[in-house]
């Protein structure tokens, strides 16, 4: 069973940046596609960048040019490294992994991030 643990959140400053971490166990993680997902209080959950197993990338357009995403193969983690963060920003971050193989979405728990003065 695949698992994810998402690690790196908190509050920043407007301008700031933060990093964020998810470690994958449970299968085979260059047989999965990886995403962040965000959801702020009382809106939809979104999806803000997505690595594929080839390594090609995909963000929603608000963020393109100052969210990265990247994947460590040795150590099963995806990254996205968030700068010039917004207060509109401020949300529950998930890391998602779906299985090439299977077409299952695994959703880790979220981690709270909080953008504000």
């Amino acid at each position: 069973q695949v698992q994810l643990v998402e690690s790196g959140g908190g509050s920043v400053q407007p301008g700031g940046s933060l990093r964020l971490s998810c470690k994958f166990s449970g299968s085979i993680f260059v047989l999965h596609n990886m995403g962040w997902y965000r959801q702020a209080p009382g809106k939809q959950r979104e999806l803000v960048a997505q690595i594929t197993n080839r390594n090609q990338t995909n963000y929603v357009d608000s963020v393109k040019g100052r969210f990265i995403i990247s994947r460590d193969i040795a150590r099963s983690t995806v990254t996205l490294q968030m700068n010039n963060l917004k207060p509109d920003e401020t949300a529950v971050y998930y890391c998602v992994a779906h299985s090439t193989v299977f077409g299952t979405d695994y959703w880790g728990q979220g981690t709270q991030v909080t953008v504000s003065s």
